[in-house]
């Protein structure tokens, strides 16, 4: 039987609106709201008891350097200036360091290219597109000469278009 009763549709259980009397105080507060503000207001309640039981628990003589190292103005920690850190020697050590690193990455590059440039050989040779006509000793090259003429000159058109495509490209 509990199935049945899961199968048949509820009305949804509405909060009641503000009242218009007491529009003059503001939203009333849902109970998602409550529960939202309580959690919010118990996990404050929380932190500050752990920091309350910290600074009990805490050892008098306990010691950083960072105590050293800032000082105080009006409450607030003030640390010191890094400015003046490093020493001229380091700072030129350092720069030269970085300078080395940059050169050994550009050498690295230089040869994966190299790599990569080996690879593609065969990409830049174009085959030729010209015919080889061979002709025999007794006849005569009259007969091949139109057709020598019109694929050189298919040839000449073929290898002016790809370098106008090349010109299109790089611009």
């Amino acid at each position: 039987m509990s199935s049945l009763r899961n199968a048949i549709n509820r009305r949804a259980h509405k909060e009641r609106a503000q009242p218009s009397s007491r529009k003059k105080f503001g939203l009333l507060e849902k109970h998602k709201d409550y529960v939202v503000r309580a959690k919010v207001f118990h996990k404050k309640e929380e932190t500050l008891r752990k920091l309350n039981e910290k600074a009990i628990f805490r050892n008098p003589d306990e010691f950083y350097f960072q105590m050293i190292r800032t000082r105080t103005v009006d409450g607030v920690h003030k640390p010191e200036s890094q400015a003046n850190k490093y020493a001229q020697e380091e700072l030129m050590l350092m720069k030269t360091q970085d300078i080395g690193c940059i050169l050994q990455k550009l050498q690295s590059e230089r040869k994966k290219i190299e790599k990569l440039t080996a690879v593609l050989h065969s990409v830049d040779n174009h085959p030729s597109n010209r015919h080889i006509y061979y002709a025999r000793i007794g006849k005569k090259l009259e007969n091949y000469s139109h057709k020598l003429q019109k694929a050189e000159l298919l040839l000449l058109l073929e290898d002016s278009c790809f370098l106008q495509g090349i010109r299109s490209q790089e611009e």
